[in-house]
């Protein structure tokens, strides 16, 4: 008998399916449109991610042909073959040409020193900028996303309060799908968020780190201009020969 009264008891009770899709369909196009942002923001991150840190990589690289090719060539043309077209060192290369052959209309030489000081800065710069395109998108979604994911979370309980009134009584099939919703999207808002600061504050530091070796290769470079080729850096294969040089 007893039995029987469960039995009657659970088939008469409502079957309301929980779940990830089931919540976003009790949300709606609210739900669904701070999804497909917050989904766009983690795709967007990941592909700066990947994009500038190629990129980076690259730079570094390149950085190797500097301090073993460029600098053991006897001039600023015969070094600037040796380097990759249209790669960071290049640039800054043909640039300090540029510059150098721009010398001679200075009439003042603290002036002619100014300009070429100042064209490897913009080139600097310029190169900088590049690399650091995008990262303010980063920036952006580790800042925003975690409130986007609020959002969700506001209009989910916001709906399973609406429900509770309509209903009278607070029974777990009618807050359940509401609150579910707003965890989920406050758990997304985070996955989203947190990946796009550690991306930011990572290429940030390895952003620093070329612009370090950029301005002491532009250092070096108007220090080599300047003394007519006279002042060279003191490179790793410079080191070795300087090493094998004293023990003879």
């Amino acid at each position: 008998m007893f039995i029987n009264l469960l039995a009657a008891a659970g088939e008469a009770a409502p079957e309301t399916q929980f779940g990830f899709m089931e919540a976003m369909e009790q949300g709606g196009p609210v739900a669904w449109a701070i999804l497909t942002v917050l989904v766009i923001q983690s795709i967007g991150s990941f592909y700066i991610l990947i994009t500038k840190y190629l990129e980076q990589a690259k730079v570094m690289r390149q950085y190797k042909k500097v301090r073993t090719q460029f600098w053991r060539a006897n001039t600023l043309d015969e070094g600037a073959t040796k380097l990759d077209k249209n790669s960071a060192w290049r640039q800054m290369v043909d640039d300090g040409i540029e510059a150098q052959a721009s010398h001679g209309k200075m009439t003042d030489s603290l002036e002619a020193h100014d300009w070429m000081h100042g064209s490897l800065q913009r080139s600097q710069d310029l190169i900088m900028s590049r690399l650091n395109g995008g990262l303010a998108f980063l920036a952006t979604v580790g800042a925003t996303a975690p409130f986007v994911g609020l959002l969700g979370t506001v209009i989910g309980i916001y709906r399973a309060l609406i429900n509770i009134g309509l209903a009278g009584s607070a029974s777990i099939d009618k807050v359940a799908g509401p609150v579910g919703e707003a965890l989920i999207m406050t758990a997304i808002g985070l996955l989203v968020a947190v990946p796009a600061v550690f991306a930011y504050n990572w290429l940030q530091s390895r952003n620093k780190r070329i612009a370090e070796l950029l301005t002491g290769f532009s250092t070096d470079l108007l220090a080599y201009i300047n003394s007519n080729g006279a002042v060279k850096p003191m490179t790793a294969a410079s080191t070795q020969q300087a090493a094998k040089t004293a023990k003879k």
